[in-house]
């Protein structure tokens, strides 16, 4: 009756699943939805009167997992039910007395159960996709609580393709969920290796040019001048990025709604030494139009006196010496090096295979945005950026323009998408043949799920672009290490929780 062909390192993490609360770390593409359906329909035919609760963090991943277990379950096997805010809450109510499988996001089910309308008692099994998130103020947390409280028997199943590189977040992860296994696989499992095809790796290098390297020399003055006099006020210590000066601005927001003069002017210092650090990453690792747009932003907020800091950044003579040498660059049309190589790129691969797909990852919409004008110039290629939802007065796409984008790049209408973090996580992307990361990215979690977009059914390509002599570099060799300790501390937790089952329920063999 199911027509289901698990792999064997499903069917052997499902056998685990059965019988204890697991977290299950398998790089994007692997078929962690496939276990979830597994262990759905274990439960079902050994609770046929209980419920399974699937939860995913956004509304298009929800979507995709029903649509998932709809494709491949038999038509009448169970009620499967999608809640979301736009079904009124006494329907919610009335769907979840009756269904079988309710697919939500976790905001839902926590609104709901904040609002008495429904208990968690009757359900069997709580899976919990990109797992990862399952921190601290977060829906999740507040559902798996409930969950935890008001069913007699709890069951959990977490899945994600990367819990995170320290520590204390993946034993947080654990605790929340009550894990006591962890199931991990990564491309080079020896039971996984057989399903993936391979993945050829290109670390493609520019030079920053010299006179970008003037305009940050400008840059660096003022944001010096800045986190000099911050320590001199002893209010910061050591090597400073944009990490310890955030910390510093929640610090010092506290002090300052205190009326703490001090404070305030330490504030301001800080957010001018945010902003110029901001602009240097623009300049060292995205496009020029970029920081034109975002110079022109400061001086709009200075023009409309919004923010001290800003006025006094855009007064700097330093300031206007960055703001002359950019215009005199873009007035010779001349964009970061990143943008031409990657035009190359794409051109040869398209080249290559004309029925090629490509994903390019960025961090900024400007930055996508100027990517797609440039591959548009080229014949063979037809480009469409997908971004997220729009935030105040910035442009994005609805949900329902993402799912058009979607399907243009399955149907091949267009052969190139250019994402943000969006096309990241879990959403039914297509098999591609190469992805191009525009910049690296410290984060081992956004790594996986980039790279996990090709090398699956074919042979695929990863592209990292790096500007030399830039924080580009390190963020590299961040990346790559954060992985590797990932891996090291999810085995280090594996055994604790491995020891820790033990003492709970010792065996007959070691009263032996």
């Amino acid at each position: 009756m199911l027509n289901l062909s698990p792999r064997d390192y499903q069917k052997s993490i499902v056998e685990t699943a059965k019988n204890a609360n697991t977290l299950v770390v398998l790089p994007t593409g692997l078929g962690k939805t496939l276990i979830a359906l597994m262990l759905s329909i274990d439960k079902i035919q050994k609770h046929p009167t209980k419920k399974i609760l699937m939860l995913a963090p956004t509304r298009p991943l929800v979507e995709q997992h029903l649509q998932s277990f709809q494709s491949q379950l038999p038509e009448l096997y169970a009620d499967l039910q999608l809640f979301t805010g736009s079904i009124h809450a006494n329907k919610r109510k009335s769907i979840f007395q009756t269904a079988d499988i309710i697919f939500s996001t976790p905001q839902c089910i926590a609104n709901d159960l904040k609002h008495g309308l429904y208990s968690l008692h009757d359900v069997s099994l709580l899976i919990i996709d990109e797992a990862h998130r399952c921190l601290k103020n977060y829906d999740y947390t507040s559902v798996v609580k409930s969950y935890k409280n008001q069913s007699p028997i709890p069951h959990i199943l977490g899945l994600t393709a990367s819990p995170g590189s320290e520590a204390e977040k993946i034993k947080e992860i654990c605790a929340h969920l009550d894990i006591e296994e962890i199931e991990l696989r990564t491309r080079d499992s020896e039971d996984v290796k057989p399903y993936l095809k391979e993945r050829e790796f290109q670390k493609i290098e520019v030079p920053f040019p010299v006179e970008f390297q003037e305009i940050k020399v400008l840059l660096k003055r003022i944001y010096d001048k800045n986190v000099d006099l911050l320590k001199s006020k002893s209010l910061i210590f050591g090597p400073v990025n944009k990490i310890t000066l955030l910390k510093l601005q929640n610090k010092l927001f506290h002090r300052a709604s205190q009326n703490d003069f001090t404070a305030m002017h330490a504030l301001s210092l800080t957010a001018q030494a945010i902003k110029i650090s901001h602009a240097i990453e623009l300049l060292e690792t995205q496009t020029l139009s970029g920081l034109n747009e975002y110079f022109h932003s400061m001086i709009k907020q200075s023009n409309e006196k919004k923010s001290k800091a800003v006025q006094s950044l855009v007064k700097s003579p330093e300031f206007n010496a960055c703001l002359i040498s950019l215009q005199h660059l873009l007035a010779k049309q001349i964009e970061h090096p990143k943008i031409e190589e990657l035009a190359v790129i794409c051109e040869s691969e398209i080249k290559e295979n004309p029925k090629a797909k490509i994903i390019v990852f960025t961090q900024f919409r400007e930055t996508a945005s100027t990517i797609v004008k440039r591959l548009n110039k080229i014949e063979s290629i037809k480009a469409l950026t997908f971004v997220g939802q729009a935030k105040k007065k910035d442009t994005g796409l609805s949900q329902k323009e993402q799912k058009e984008v979607i399907e243009k790049f399955k149907s091949s209408e267009i052969n190139i998408l250019v994402a943000t973090s969006i096309g990241e996580e879990g959403l039914d992307i297509p098999e591609v043949s190469a992805v191009i990361f525009y910049e690296p990215i410290p984060s081992a979690i956004r790594k996986i799920q980039r790279a996990g977009r090709t090398a699956r059914l074919s042979p695929g390509k990863l592209f990292i672009m790096i500007t030399k002599d830039t924080r580009d570099v390190a963020a590299h060799y961040a990346s790559s290490a954060r992985e590797k300790k990932m891996y090291q501390i999810i085995k280090d937790v594996q055994k604790e929780l491995k020891a820790s089952k033990t003492l709970k329920n010792p065996s007959l063999s070691d009263f032996e």
